[in-house]
């Protein structure tokens, strides 16, 4: 494994907390999840109102970090959404959600219902990429073994009305 990179971006909003925008390791990069701050604003600015406006602006921060990586959302392979009016909220996230991905590349994704996020924001996303070309890991490029079958486990009934199995040389009792 490759040593991890840690980036912190002066273009991507101010962090909240102390945390990197994206964490880099092996052709993986692990984006922090972002809530609807305006980049360059500081900390605390006001966040826009609504769930469209929170989740457009919580896009393009990603967007923006993605961007400072040499990235696009079409490396993105995951996402996890955290709202804390998920009811109230799901549908017009999603229509906002959907318009920043090709329909077909959308990545896997959780959507979560939250009590609370940070700054009082009603959205958080984070997201998990893939650099193109990185190399797999060692361990996922070796060929599986592959073994000869052998039945693992046989049923043999006996007069009594027990049922005997072998289980790997072992005799089990099971009722008939």
């Amino acid at each position: 494994m490759s040593a991890a990179l840690f980036h912190l971006f002066g273009a991507a909003p101010e962090p909240v907390a102390p945390y990197s925008h994206a964490v880099e390791a092996d052709g993986w990069v692990f984006l922090t999840g972002q809530i609807p701050t305006e980049p360059g604003a500081g900390d605390p600015a006001p966040v826009p109102e609504g769930i469209e406006a929170q989740t457009r602006r919580t896009m393009d921060n990603l967007v923006v970090v993605l961007g400072e990586l040499g990235l696009d959302l079409g490396h993105v392979v995951a996402a996890r959404v955290f709202l804390t009016r998920f009811d109230e909220d799901y549908d017009a996230m999603n229509a906002v959600y959907r318009g920043y991905f090709a329909a077909d590349r959308l990545p896997a994704r959780t959507c979560i219902g939250v009590t609370a996020l940070a700054r009082g924001v009603r959205v958080e996303i984070d997201f998990i990429a893939r650099r193109r070309g990185a190399e797999p890991s060692p361990r996922r490029s070796r060929r599986p073994r592959i073994r000869a079958r052998r039945p693992v486990a046989r049923l043999v009934a006996t007069g009594s009305g027990v049922k005997r199995r072998q289980c790997h040389g072992k005799e089990v009792a099971h009722a008939a």
